[in-house]
């Protein structure tokens, strides 16, 4: 019995055409986005129609079909080089189009999901709320069902690809009411963007991936129609945990191309750079930190590729799902360290890359599960709670 470690040639074709339009379209944009906060509907337009978008949807939806490695390996190409195009690909896939896709009726993929998979629209996953990030049943946004319509009140923050005229609207999670068993009953509503009552702004100001948008919702007396249920009423909760499940693969593979993106600058410039007559790459302490940093991106490469493999085999992947974003993301912590090290004063810099990658990096062991939560994931998965 052998393992197969080789990647599928369609794998490869994919990494490699993303690799050229990160490199060639994305990092001459990249800093100035950056420095601008500003979005690029155009970025966006050419991601899709490289098919950055649909991954796992099937034609008849718009999407390629093509799958989870495929799709963790195009986000991780673009994280080399800009978080913020990473994030707008990887939020849309997993949290904007993946609910509508698994959770929607046929009515509701037909209207929606074409638009999305070609990049013309964008749909934000409106779960985080002000006082409810890692508590996510602390949720206080209510829906209340009135004649045939559903009137939304609440909030939401912290939300990707949910504002701005290319956003279509978001999937909602609210109180809708109380289970028989006494606990509070979640469903989930798609709110397109111009409905009664509800506002998305952009978020400004931001420390990292300032040319993606990240907005705050209000719903003031929202009403949409009883066919805006994602699903069926009462299994939101099951809904978002579901999604973030997914979720945490692309933001691992996020954390895997920023932990690569870093390696690189750090070894080019230690090549280049000159101290006491010779490169520093030749230095024993600068070396063993470029040593260090390839052996952990090795180990987190194999750790989210076993997932993948494991969620699109229809395996059990919910662990790895959560030990690959946990460790890819602090994997990045260290390389955007190391590697900021090595440049040394430079680094500090905005014109050097690894400015922004370092920036953009800490976000990784925050959104979809904190590090701590993580832990407490996994904890209770190998059975440390049942004694």
């Amino acid at each position: 019995m052998s393992l197969n470690f080789d990647l599928p040639e369609e794998a490869i074709m994919i990494r490699n055409s993303v690799r050229e339009f990160a490199e060639e379209v994305v990092r001459p944009k990249a800093r100035e986005l950056d420095e601008k906060e500003e979005f690029s509907p155009e970025l966006c337009k050419q991601m899709g129609d490289l098919g950055l978008f649909g991954f796992c949807i099937p034609e008849a939806y718009g999407g390629n079909g093509i799958g989870y490695i495929p799709y963790l390996i195009a986000v991780e190409e673009l994280a080399r080089v800009d978080g913020s195009q990473a994030v707008t690909v990887a939020a849309h896939n997993s949290l904007g189009i993946g609910p509508i896709y698994f959770f929607g009726n046929e009515e509701q993929k037909k209207e929606y999901l074409p638009r999305l998979c070609s990049g013309e629209k964008l749909w934000g996953f409106g779960l985080t709320e002000p006082d409810a990030g890692s508590d996510a049943g602390g949720t206080k946004t209510k829906a209340e069902k009135i004649g045939s319509e559903w009137v939304i009140n609440g909030s939401k923050t912290f939300i990707t690809n949910a504002a701005e005229d290319i956003c279509l609207g978001s999937t909602i999670q609210a109180i809708s009411g109380v289970r028989p068993d006494g606990k509070k009953e979640y469903t989930c509503f798609l709110v397109d963007q111009g409905s009664p009552g509800y506002t998305a702004r952009t978020l400004h100001d931001k420390m990292l991936w300032r040319s993606s948008i990240t907005a705050e919702l209000f719903l003031d007396d929202c009403r949409v129609p009883e066919e805006k249920i994602l699903g069926k009423r009462g299994e939101g909760f099951h809904q978002m945990l579901d999604t973030l499940d997914r979720g945490r693969l692309s933001i691992a593979a996020m954390g895997l191309g920023c932990a690569q993106g870093a390696y690189d600058l750090g070894l080019k410039y230690a090549k280049d750079r000159k101290q006491f007559g010779q490169s520093i790459s030749t230095f024993q302490a600068c070396a063993f930190k470029l040593a260090d940093m390839a052996v952990e991106i090795e180990a987190a490469r194999n750790l989210l590729y076993k997932a993948a493999w494991l969620c699109e085999n229809k395996k059990d992947y919910k662990m790895y799902s959560s030990m690959a974003k946990l460790y890819c993301s602090e994997v990045a912590h260290r390389c955007v360290d190391q590697s900021l090290q090595l440049h040394g004063g430079y680094g500090l810099m905005k014109e050097y890359d690894i400015e922004r990658l370092y920036r953009d990096q800490r976000v990784l062991e925050i959104g979809e599960g904190t590090s701590e939560i993580l832990r407490l994931v996994i904890a209770r998965h190998i059975g440390c709670f049942n004694v």
